[in-house]
């Protein structure tokens, strides 16, 4: 029986691994679990990962979407929603504009540093061969696309003035010490109402990922207002679920064209 000549064999094995490349890409670009799963080395897939997946599936189609992800510290969220979220949506739309926001600047900042190296690595670029950075704005926690969009990172009560916005990512704006300040939950809320929820674009998104430590928190607040606004129109337009894992209970919101 004859062997294939090397070259043959090589140039078979390339073909196999460029079709097996293709599609990954392609299905990444549409389907967050398995981006996050080509570029975030060393993932565990939990079922609650796939829970709050279809969720960011549902904002990159829904402009003007509400999402609250609460659980508990060491569940990966702040991977999911400060991390991989903003590389994967503005693989998709260059030209989206983010905030990102948490209880330290320090953070923010780093979580925009994670992101930036993310979107220069080749694994990133196989899925979005499009996308660059401006090379005279690189800045880790400002920074900005060729295509116009861009990526500003802040800690909670920090100036967002002159910042617009097509995703507001707030995560963990409380530090556990926070749980023992009501002062300090109530300034978080009016820093939320009078600066970042004022720089959202029309059409603008928001997503809400925290561990919650008080009742009086962010996300009680947000879904006190939420009960109060479903009184005052016609129809449901949120839909909320609770949902346990090993003993560990955690609630999702999702919801769309919401005004607070």
């Amino acid at each position: 029986m004859l062997s294939a000549p090397d070259d043959v064999l090589r140039e078979v094995l390339a073909l196999e691994q460029a079709k097996k490349t293709l599609s990954v890409r392609e299905r990444a670009q549409d389907d967050f679990m398995v981006f996050a799963k080509h570029v975030y080395e060393g993932f565990i897939e939990g079922s609650h990962h796939k829970q709050v997946a279809k969720q960011f599936e549902k904002l990159a189609m829904n402009p003007g979407s509400r999402i609250i992800v609460n659980m508990p510290p060491r569940h990966t969220k702040s991977e999911f929603a400060s991390y991989l979220l903003p590389a994967w949506l503005i693989g998709k739309n260059p030209k989206l504009k983010i905030i990102q926001t948490t209880h330290t600047a320090e953070l923010a900042v780093r979580f925009g540093r994670k992101v930036r190296n993310l979107m220069e690595l080749d694994i990133y670029k196989q899925i979005f061969p499009e996308v660059e950075l401006r090379v005279d704005s690189k800045a880790a926690g400002r920074w900005e696309t060729g295509q116009g969009g861009e990526y500003y990172a802040a800690g909670v009560g920090g100036a967002i003035t002159g910042r617009g916005a097509d995703l507001l990512i707030i995560d963990d704006p409380h530090s556990e010490q926070d749980a023992l300040s009501e002062t300090a939950m109530e300034n978080a809320y009016e820093w939320y109402t009078s600066g970042p929820r004022q720089r959202l674009q029309p059409g603008g998104s928001i997503v809400v990922v925290m561990t919650r430590w008080s009742l009086k928190d962010l996300t009680g607040k947000l879904l006190r207002l939420r009960r109060r606004m479903l009184c005052l129109i016609s129809g449901t337009l949120w839909s909320f679920r609770r949902y346990c894992r090993v003993g560990i209970c955690y609630g999702l919101s999702f919801g769309r064209r919401m005004s607070y």
